[in-house]
């Protein structure tokens, strides 16, 4: 069994390119490394550069690779698509240029991975965590991004790199039912699955019954811990999603709600997954200068879980 710890930029807050208080990518970089990753995500779309040289050379001088890419942005208006799909090529045209990371006996898809996540939508924005409150998709509009989402996934698949479709709070797929309907309109083939234990316990949903229920799609997870008393207070206001993050919703793995000893349990001796987990805690980009400690504290904690 091999599970390696990796890490993403939002963890420095980087989650919207237009945001003015982002840390600069090499600075991130070189944090990444100091904290012991041996890998990081490339972020938002527009972060880092996408030029092969320069990254490849920062990268190189931390000693880090590109675990995967990242779509986050409107799955689901049809105006969107065409961006979309530049987004993929531009992406992958990058990530599958570096050097890859080990594949592990058991690993269901070799990386890097191009992560799906739906976003930017008010009206899903301001529910997350509120199933009860947060409208749906009409089948039309469902069926749309359907369609957006396995083209993404045919087009990475061009270049040899597996999409992974994201449930992510805030967006259109997020809750119980919508993963359930997800998993039954992609097929296997096109698309994988990336759960978030944050999310997921964040929308209402148990990190290690949903794990085990969808072991046999699962080609990628992301970690994250939700610090328990700031969560009940951004449930009780009408926030969006990031700024309950700003407010220090996600705290660093091990100091919050999540029962991360059973997640490993789950993992190594029931359900074996091996490959790579990513850690996030979304923040606000302007308390970045403490990003460093919090990412060292959680890669710790899950190395003193077994994790490598």
């Amino acid at each position: 069994m091999a599970i390696h710890i990796t890490g993403a930029p939002c963890c420095w807050g980087v989650d919207d390119v237009k945001n003015p208080y982002l840390p600069s990518w090499k600075k991130v970089l070189f944090e990444a490394g100091q904290a012991g990753y041996k890998a990081i995500e490339l972020g938002p779309y527009g972060y880092l550069p996408l030029d092969i040289d320069v990254v490849s050379a920062e990268l190189k001088k931390n000693g880090i690779s590109i675990v995967a890419g990242t779509i986050f942005d409107d799955l689901v208006d049809p105006n969107n698509y065409e961006n979309l799909i530049k987004q993929v090529d531009d992406i992958c045209s990058i990530i599958t240029k570096l050097p890859p990371l080990p594949f592990e006996e058991g690993q269901r898809y070799k990386t890097p991975y191009l992560t799906v996540m739906d976003w930017g939508h008010d009206e899903r924005d301001f529910a997350a965590g509120h199933s009860d409150r947060a409208p749906r998709l009409s089948q039309k509009d469902w069926d749309t991004m359907i369609e957006h989402i396995k083209g993404i996934a045919n087009r990475a698949a061009m270049y040899e790199v597996r999409a992974v479709v994201h449930p992510h709070a805030g967006g259109y797929i997020e809750f119980a039912d919508e993963i359930d309907k997800l998993m039954n309109d992609i097929d296997e083939k096109t698309a994988g699955l990336c759960l978030d234990t944050g999310h997921l316990k964040y929308s209402g949903m148990d990190p290690v019954e949903w794990l085990r229920k969808y072991a046999n799609r699962l080609d990628y997870i992301h970690f994250k811990d939700i610090n328990e008393k700031v969560f009940k207070e951004v449930l009780g206001e009408r926030i969006r999603f990031f700024e309950g993050c700003g407010k220090g919703s996600m705290c660093p793995i091990g100091t919050g709600m999540l029962d991360y000893p059973a997640i490993y349990k789950l993992l190594t001796e029931e359900i074996h997954y091996n490959g790579y987990i990513t850690v996030e805690q979304e923040r606000d980009p302007r308390n970045s200068d403490t990003s460093l400690r919090d990412v060292k504290a959680s890669v710790d904690y899950l190395h003193g879980l077994g994790f490598d």
